[in-house]
């Protein structure tokens, strides 16, 4: 490892036989000098736990909120996204392989601090920065001190991630984000131990930690994968938990699959499991049910739930509705019954639309 490339790590501690333990996420993987933790990105270097990733990125893209996805997170905005290399899952699906399963760092090209992707952010006219593409809690020291430069300017931070960090680890991580989008992969252990090597509960930890004890707006995702976790039972119990344990207001992205990584046997999800899934959490009683990587005006769309009318309508990524109020107190509310809709909203919404946007940061070096 390169010296210069090494930044302390926070979380974890000396074990008697002389193993440095990482005490970030549920692994808990134990280190001798010279070895990496599953994540790939925190390493033991001599006598402290290191971070190998600090400041350098695979790259920065300015995309639409919605595509995190975030629908309820001042709809319509632009948010500097960014992701290092690493995970500390294994999952066999992964739609973005070739950065989390990355184990070449060359291919984290650009370099950047903190106050450097924040002006950036600043000068691109974003709302917010996402921490997303690889799971942000293995970098979390660089996450960190990007969020506070964030702040300090007056922007938001998003997390992507599946939630897998447990103890003080997430209470310091998520004191710094204002919102999340968790991805929740299965409602069985079976799943995450055969596709993720994970545990399900640590997961749903997370969840209930977000919604009880910090203020982090959050939504979760849940990639429907043929014939793993698409039946009609496992959907209605994980609808049924979310809506006793996190309430009915935390909205919920059913996500097409495609074969991609080690899962290249499956097909791609038919959009009537998509719709069923979004039929049985609406029965479950979860006001905000949305469908992703398909191409659809209903599923894309939000709704009061009081009175039925259409609150923001999306073609996609781009807004094509708008009828919240935007006056004091009721900013947010439905126009035509007053009804509150949860999230988090400006005055008028964002324009930025569907592009996608490559940032160069070179300047800002």
């Amino acid at each position: 490892m390169n010296n210069d490339q090494l930044h302390p790590a926070r979380h974890w501690h000396k074990l008697d036989d002389g193993r440095i333990q990482c005490d970030v996420c549920p692994r808990f993987c134990k280190l001798n000098d010279g070895q990496r933790g599953l994540c790939f990105v925190r390493a033991r270097y001599d006598q402290q736990l290191v971070l190998t990733t600090y400041g350098r990125s695979s790259g920065f893209c300015i995309d639409p909120i919605e595509k995190k996805p975030l629908n309820h997170f001042y709809p319509g905005t632009s948010v500097l996204s960014f992701g290092t290399a690493g995970c500390n899952l294994t999952c066999q699906f992964c739609q973005n392989w070739d950065i989390s399963k990355s184990r070449d760092f060359d291919r984290l090209q650009s370099q950047a601090t903190p106050k450097s992707i924040a002006q950036a952010a600043l000068d691109q006219g974003c709302k917010s920065v996402a921490f997303t593409y690889n799971d942000p809690v293995i970098f979390m020291e660089y996450a960190i001190d990007v969020a506070k430069a964030c702040h300090d300017v007056g922007l938001r931070c998003v997390a992507v991630t599946a939630g897998y960090i447990q103890g003080p680890a997430r209470s310091e991580f998520f004191k710094h984000m204002d919102a999340a989008n968790v991805d929740l992969k299965s409602f069985t252990q079976n799943f995450y131990k055969k596709l993720c090597t994970a545990d399900l509960d640590a997961v749903l930890d997370t969840l209930i930690y977000l919604k009880n004890e910090t203020d982090v707006w959050f939504e979760i995702t849940d990639l429907l994968i043929p014939d793993e976790n698409d039946s009609v039972d496992e959907i209605t119990k994980m609808c049924g938990w979310i809506s006793k344990n996190l309430g009915n207001d935390v909205p919920l992205h059913f996500s097409a699959f495609h074969p991609d990584w080690k899962m290249l046997d499956k097909t791609n999800t038919p959009k009537e499991t998509l719709e069923r899934a979004r039929a049985i959490a609406k029965n479950q009683g979860i006001h905000h049910v949305y469908l992703g990587n398909v191409h659809d005006l209903s599923g894309s769309s939000t709704y009061c739930h009081q009175c039925g009318e259409t609150l923001i309508g999306r073609d996609w990524y781009q807004l094509s509705a708008w009828a919240l109020l935007s006056a004091g107190n009721y900013k947010g509310n439905c126009s035509h019954c007053g009804t509150a809709l949860p999230g988090r909203f400006d005055e008028y919404p964002g324009d930025w639309g569907r592009k996608r946007q490559v940032v160069d940061m070179k300047p800002y070096q």
